[in-house]
């Protein structure tokens, strides 16, 4: 069986004109950067992944190189132990499971078990706007055939000047979406950017928000409070029928674990590029079920982070919906996608998966290449 030859690590930057200003920091952002992940076996296939920057993995190749790319809970093993001791580098993981895929000749929803071969998908917005343009924004979402849109609320003095500004963007929406389509809420007080010192909402504002999503039929509310705060959204998850979610930056599996054992949260929602890749996340998905908790992963990196994060929920997951980062102009599936030969495009708030081995990345050779930072 052929072994894995080489890694390599790109990183690359997109201009963005105008610029994305996201709900979640507040500054606007002039470029979207983008890191990929190749790995190649002595065949010459090649396995692709994205998401977290790879920091801390040079030097660790030969860690890799000579082993079968098939091996994955033994890689995973290794990526475990650099992510203790330096950074986030699971894109690596995704690119071994695309390899994997490539050597064998399956995608990688059906090697993890073959569920589905199609996600549904909620519209996940980025931007801060006026109540009626977000009302405008919903309805657009409708006419595409998403089932359930994400509002943001504001994080920081960047965006609205307070929640009660946020509901009043959300109540717009319901009028205008009537029961045509479901609406989650973000309330991004999980965690900062860095520069970002406001503090996050207390129990009491957490509680009094809840009240006002029961109202209008929130189908979840994310990250209400700072994520160490495990006791105060298991409390806050007991006192409104709102679902809580959670966990989209958590670094390790045994936080997830805790979770689940705890029932502290409705709905966890890790990012198979950002903690643990595809073989440590499917654990989750066991864990999660058996627990009556919903697994449906946060997404926001790039076309290749959705593509991955979809495989899993469609092969071995059971989620409602799955994140798709989409709100046009600022963030349109060019922008998101930009590394990919094609963005990805759903069908009617479905997401196709099809039959290409592995996760079904083509790479635009000529935009990274242009793109291409040291």
């Amino acid at each position: 069986m052929s072994k894995i030859a080489s890694i390599e690590i790109s990183h690359h930057r997109l201009p963005l004109d105008p610029p994305f200003k996201a709900s979640w920091d507040g500054r606007p952002r002039h470029h979207f950067d983008a890191t990929i992940v190749r790995v190649r076996d002595e065949d010459g296939r090649e396995g692709i992944g994205s998401g977290d920057l790879m920091k801390g993995f040079e030097g660790h190749e030969d860690l890799f190189i000579g082993h079968d790319p098939r091996h994955l809970e033994r890689h995973y093993e290794v990526l475990s132990h650099i992510n203790f001791h330096y950074g986030r580098c699971w894109p690596l993981d995704l690119a071994l499971w695309d390899l994997a895929g490539k050597v064998t000749g399956e995608p990688v929803w059906r090697m993890l078990g073959g569920r589905s071969d199609r996600v549904r998908l909620y519209a996940s917005s980025g931007v801060l706007r006026s109540p009626s343009e977000m009302a405008e924004q919903a309805e657009r979402y409708i006419e595409e055939g998403f089932p359930a849109m994400k509002v943001r609320f504001s994080s920081s003095a960047g965006g609205r000047s307070s929640w009660r500004d946020d509901v009043k963007a959300l109540e717009a929406i319901r009028i205008q979406a009537g029961s045509r389509l479901e609406l989650m809420v973000d309330c991004n007080q999980g965690w900062r950017m860095p520069w970002d010192t406001t503090m996050s909402w207390t129990f009491k504002d957490a509680l009094a928000v809840a009240g006002e999503l029961e109202q209008l039929n929130v189908y979840w509310m994310e990250e209400p409070l700072h994520r160490s705060d495990r006791k105060g959204m298991k409390a806050l998850k007991e006192a409104t029928s709102v679902r809580i979610a959670g966990g989209e930056m958590t670094r390790e599996l045994t936080e997830f674990r805790d979770i689940i054992e705890e029932r502290a949260f409705d709905v966890i929602q890790p990012d198979v590029a950002l903690v643990g890749g595809i073989t440590g996340c499917r654990r989750l998905v066991y864990q999660a079920r058996e627990a009556g908790v919903t697994f449906t992963p946060h997404s926001w990196t790039n076309g290749i982070g959705v593509l991955a994060n979809a495989h899993l929920t469609a092969g071995a997951g059971d989620a409602p919906f799955l994140e798709y980062p989409y709100d046009n102009p600022e963030w349109s599936e060019a922008r998101r996608d930009y590394p990919l030969a094609s963005p990805l495009k759903h069908a009617e708030g479905w997401l196709e998966l099809g039959e290409a081995p592995g996760l079904g990345v083509v790479l635009d050779e000529e935009r990274l290449a242009a793109t291409r930072i040291a």
